[in-house]
């Protein structure tokens, strides 16, 4: 019975790696800087992203490790998940957080969002080009960004704080 539910347990771990693997695939790639991929599409500007606040705000990592965290108000694994983004937040000084609201269809919405989840992170105003340039094709992904900028992990669907912790590192 113990070797049977260990089988079907390792089963289960490499087919979500292999889901998940696939899945990623489709996102830009790792070891990439970001200013290259702001320079090939010069029609997107992500230095001066609207706010949910009014102000604007640069996607660019400005000296520490970033997470860019796209989401939709209306993604429910969104809702489940963005509690452990905030929790790595509060825990983490070195760690900047900016959430990039996508597919919505008003600010009121996002700010429902934001309000219902207590955020204390900023909270970007996406559009179209935006999800363009960062290749989003579903709700949550995440990109960690090193101080220089650079792509050093991606994920896409529900992830525990650890798992962010550990891809932020």
């Amino acid at each position: 019975m113990l070797r049977s539910f260990s089988i079907q347990a390792i089963i289960f771990l490499v087919a979500f790696q292999l889901l998940s693997f696939l899945r990623e695939t489709s996102m830009l790639s790792t070891n990439t800087p970001l200013t290259e991929i702001a320079k090939a599409t010069q029609a997107v500007v992500i230095d001066e992203v609207p706010t949910l606040m009014g102000e604007t705000i640069s996607l660019n990592a400005q000296g520490k490790t970033t997470i860019l965290y796209f989401f939709a108000p209306w993604c429910q694994v969104c809702h489940a998940s963005i509690g452990n983004l905030q929790a790595l937040f509060q825990k983490n000084e070195q760690l900047d957080v900016i959430a990039v609201a996508m597919d919505f269809t008003s600010s009121e919405e996002v700010m429902r969002f934001t309000s219902q989840h207590q955020l204390t992170f900023p909270i970007a105003l996406g559009n179209e080009a935006i999800k363009q340039t960062f290749e989003i094709s579903g709700y949550p992904s995440y990109y960690v960004l090193n101080e220089e900028n650079v792509i050093i992990g991606k994920s896409m669907g529900y992830s525990s704080e650890l798992g962010l912790y550990l891809r932020s590192l």
